[in-house]
């Protein structure tokens, strides 16, 4: 009797916890500016270089970035501001002058 209800505790246990882990993501998805596969590389590694972000795909036709993050450790503004510290424009960050202007030529997107 007793193993059989350390088992059921263990169960409930494992439900409760997967089920907070999976609480904690959030999916977003927004626009970032660039043109090349270079920028892709740079985009997602940035992205990807917060701490809680568990993906990022960003596609180079409709410049859009997919992100998975955990909301406890990370927020989308972080997500943004990493993005545009490397050189990218997204809708909430411009990036600074001075980094996108280090670019690669053909990473170089028409700014507004």
């Amino acid at each position: 009797m007793k193993k059989k209800l350390l088992l059921l505790l263990g169960i409930v246990a494992m439900i409760t916890l997967s089920y907070s882990v999976q609480a904690e993501n959030k999916k977003a998805h927004f626009k970032v500016s660039g043109n090349c596969g270079m920028c892709e590389k740079t985009i997602e590694t940035a992205a990807k270089s917060v701490d809680g972000v568990s993906m990022a795909d960003w596609d180079k036709k409709t410049k859009v970035i997919k992100v998975s993050f955990d909301t406890e450790k990370t927020s989308l503004d972080a997500i943004h501001k990493a993005i545009a510290k490397v050189g990218y424009d997204t809708e909430k960050v411009k990036a600074k002058d001075e980094v996108y202007n280090k670019l690669h030529s053909c990473c170089k997107y028409e700014r507004k």
